[in-house]
């Protein structure tokens, strides 16, 4: 039997899709309007508010916003025409983009729950924000900006001891990268310059601590990392110099916090039930790690 066009479309070309359908076709989602036409594409609109809406989240300054602008335009054309065909050819009654256009319906308005949820944060107050200032020394008053040379090493969860160890023993650099041939963890690395905000919170009491030439070795999410301290200069910032970014530190943990709570006390209210292998393990953790996913993202926006 000949496959469909679905069925032999990339999963990337299809997910390209389902956004579109939802605003011309499948889900009883309406077209933005207002704004005015940013273009017209064999007589369907695509606004500057669509536009608009694609680009806010990005937080550009107003120089940057322009050329953003075009280049959005350019992908909503190429998707209006994509879409076109997929319509053209009845993708839309396929099981699999049904169910892709569901998956994408719940996405939207869940984000948009949530998003009201993080906005009723409240914005910190001057004493609040004052306070911030005084407890994050390293960050602020006393920031520095490090250079360093940061070396990543592929290696696994069990392997990390070893080398915090074999860090810690050897008399220089060299040696440690003998011992990384010598069991054949692939690593490599570059200088960098980066201000104390640019450093794994972590992380950052040890780095501020160290003397230039000393390595610390950082796990995290990404992988392994040595890092080198080559040297650092005081560059501090000013409480009114800071204020704008510890605002928006806080209100991102603020928005976190507010939606942290609310999806708790959502399932703490609700009948969740596992089946199956989803029933086995820790659904305790399996909730916390879902609600601080969500968390995460809500408050990034």
């Amino acid at each position: 039997m000949t496959p469909s066009p679905l069925q032999t479309a990339r999963p990337h070309v299809i997910a390209g899709l389902v956004l579109a359908a939802l605003l011309a076709a499948g889900c009883d989602v309406k077209k933005p309007e207002g704004g005015g036409a940013a273009a017209r594409v064999d007589g369907d609109d695509i606004t500057v508010l669509q536009i608009n809406q694609l680009i806010a989240p990005r937080n550009l300054r107003p120089e940057q916003a322009d050329a953003a602008g075009r280049q959005v335009l350019e992908r909503l054309i190429d998707q209006q025409l994509a879409m076109r065909k997929a319509r053209d050819a009845d993708l839309e009654r396929e099981p699999r983009v049904q169910l892709l256009l569901e998956a994408a319906r719940r996405e939207v308005l869940a984000r948009v729950y949530l998003d009201q949820v993080a906005d009723r944060a409240a914005r910190p107050t001057a004493d609040e924000i004052k306070r911030h200032y005084d407890e994050k020394p390293a960050l602020y008053g006393d920031r520095r900006v490090y250079s360093l040379q940061e070396i990543g090493i592929d290696a696994r969860p069990e392997q990390v001891p070893a080398l915090r160890e074999r860090l810690s023993a050897a008399r220089n650099l060299n040696e440690f990268f003998d011992y990384l041939r010598e069991n054949g963890m692939r690593f490599g690395g570059a200088p960098a310059v980066r201000g104390a905000e640019f450093l794994p919170p972590a992380s950052l009491e040890a780095v501020t601590k160290m003397r230039d030439g000393q390595a610390l070795l950082i796990t995290g999410t990404s992988g392994v990392q040595v890092v080198v301290l080559l040297g650092s200069s005081p560059q501090p910032l000013t409480l009114e110099q800071a204020r704008p970014r510890i605002e928006q530190t806080l209100m991102v943990e603020r928005r976190r916090k507010l939606v942290e709570e609310e999806l708790a006390s959502l399932r703490k209210a609700a009948r969740i039930e596992y089946f199956g292998r989803f029933a086995e393990g820790s659904r305790a953790g399996a909730a916390a790690a879902a609600a601080a996913s969500a968390a995460a993202e809500a408050a990034s926006r």
